[in-house]
């Protein structure tokens, strides 16, 4: 079947009165400008939900819509197709009586038809449903096993175990969107744990002789040197999972126990790389739109290491990356490969640092520069000077929040004259869990609770009018209540009236009374 074309889903919606002409222009336009879709546009500003979106998808491939998010199946109707042949088809029951079954599916293709379940499902009539990719995905958690119990599946088989413990170890973290996985020598075992919503938790363990093995195969992939022990080690390695590449940062680093490994993961659950999938709202939006449409200056992202500082630059780098610019950056390590842009890693054994690097690219004709991280006064300086002289320049920086850092880059000798000058934006962030959808409940807090809150934020809920939400906790959580993470950020835009102040070494209160007059707030 033909894929799915935007402009006929499009086409569909305004067909049925689901938005406007002029949603359709300024969704298209969105998605032309900050290179995303407009599905993204329509959904983040609560213009459409994602289930007319999926009943729009239904109408195209002229099927009906079932609504698994408010209608979840149960493991039951999950587990009755076998794993292999759902994730293949991408195929869940949606309802099934003692003469019929319905099954659901996000990915309508010959191969799939009613006739083909007839036999599996015992000769009952089948008809097919569309539904969200993200309902189907939400399903499939039914077909996790314990990681235990498939390490010993494993080990039971013949063959050398080494490959195929790996890939299970790395296609589970995958399922539990995992960000990070954690091989942690201890005195008679390895512990494996996954960090997930920024939480680590187990996912099994494994003997000593097999991590040998396991980790030798680590080392291979990641070109690094086997016969190392005593020294820590980096590499990469890119992964191919279901017919998409997943680039990992592989660290090895030897501990009284033995040689711990930490796998980051850099999937497309973390590439999406649209502001508006990051978490900021409209009003951050238009204020980082506008910074990073100048010709020149420096914007800079703040905060602690995990926070996302990285993925907020490249969600900017996405917007600016046109044919008649030339972006260049210096990262250590470069974590996202974009196309039409030119990266270059820090190599600190060649003595190819940040600011000797940035001195390079300086000389390379760049519009846009992006420095991974400003992390000493050298470094600082160079950026300040080639905002000051033409280029625009995106870098992390750390602070505990957005007006910290500005006295802080004072600190590291940056003239007072020359950072009001140049710097545009400060950005602050944090990621948060969010509740899961698939048990989340309203709740209600009681004055017990209330006198609980801390003073900062008590005012906030005093003034909220609409409903609260906890999650129960279920199979698609693990169990926590929370599924996903987002970011909530915090924005200072450089006015007159903030440069004037930069002149006269301010403290971070003074600079913070000034912006919070200014109207600066947390977006979330």
């Amino acid at each position: 079947m033909e894929p799915l074309n935007e402009q006929k889903l499009l086409a569909v919606l305004l067909h049925e009165h689901y938005i406007t002409e002029e949603d359709v222009n300024t969704a298209s336009a969105y998605a032309a400008s900050h290179r995303g879709t407009a599905r993204e546009y329509l959904i983040n500003h609560n213009i459409i939900t994602p289930d007319l979106i999926g009943q729009a998808i239904a109408e195209l491939y002229f099927m009906p819509y079932a609504d698994l998010n408010s209608h979840p199946p149960t493991s039951e109707t999950v587990l009755a197709i076998p794993e292999e042949t759902a994730r293949r088809l991408r195929v869940v029951i949606f309802a099934q009586d003692g003469a019929s079954v319905t099954v659901a599916t996000d990915t309508p293709n010959p191969e799939l038809s009613a006739d083909s379940f007839t036999l599996l499902f015992g000769g009952k009539k089948v008809s097919l449903v569309y539904a969200l990719s993200e309902d189907i995905d939400a399903a499939f958690v039914y077909y996790r096993k314990p990681l235990a119990t498939r390490f010993s599946e494993i080990l039971k088989t013949k063959k050398p175990v080494a490959p195929e413990l790996l890939s299970l170890i790395v296609e589970d973290a995958l399922s539990f969107h995992a960000s990070d996985i954690h091989f942690e020598t201890e005195k008679d075992r390895i512990a494996v744990r996954f960090r997930v919503d920024g939480l680590l938790s187990a996912a099994g363990s494994l003997s000593r002789d097999l991590y040998e093995l396991l980790l030798n195969r680590m080392k291979v992939l990641a070109h690094m040197r086997t016969d190392e022990h005593l020294a820590p080690q980096d590499g990469a390695i890119q992964w191919t999972s279901q017919m998409r590449a997943i680039d990992m940062r592989v660290s090895v680093v030897p501990t009284v126990e033995g040689e711990n490994t930490v796998i980051r993961m850099l999937t497309s659950y973390v590439q999406s790389l649209a502001l508006t999938s990051l978490g900021v709202t409209n009003t951050g939006q238009e204020q980082l739109t506008r910074s990073v449409g100048k010709p020149f200056g420096m914007i800079l992202i703040t905060g602690p290491t995990g926070s996302g500082k990285t993925t907020t630059l490249y969600a900017l780098l996405k917007i600016l990356n046109r044919p008649d610019v030339n972006i260049m950056t210096i990262e250590d390590p470069v974590e996202y490969r974009i196309t039409g842009v030119n990266q270059i890693q820090v190599n600190g054994e060649a003595g190819f640092t940040f600011a000797k690097g940035l001195k390079s690219i300086i000389r390379q004709d760049p519009d846009i520069v992006l420095v991974g991280e400003i992390r000493d006064s050298e470094t600082a300086e160079i950026a300040v000077n080639a905002a000051l002289t033409g280029q625009l320049l995106l870098s992390t920086f750390h602070a505990n929040d957005a007006a910290t850092a500005i006295p802080r880059l004072l600190d590291m000798g940056i003239e007072p004259f020359l950072l009001a000058s140049t710097l545009e934006l400060v950005v602050a962030q944090r990621l948060v869990r969010k509740i899961c959808e698939s048990c989340r409940v309203s709740q209600s807090l009681s004055a017990e609770e209330m006198a609980r809150l801390p003073a900062s934020i008590k005012p906030y809920y005093e003034k909220i009018s609409t409903s609260l939400y906890k999650g129960k906790g279920c199979i698609a959580c693990g169990g926590t209540g929370y599924r996903g993470r987002t970011a909530i950020f915090e924005m200072i835009e450089i006015s007159p009236d903030l440069e004037d102040l930069i002149l006269s070494r301010p403290s971070t209160q003074a600079i913070l009374a000034l912006a919070k007059s200014h109207g600066m707030g947390i977006a979330v």
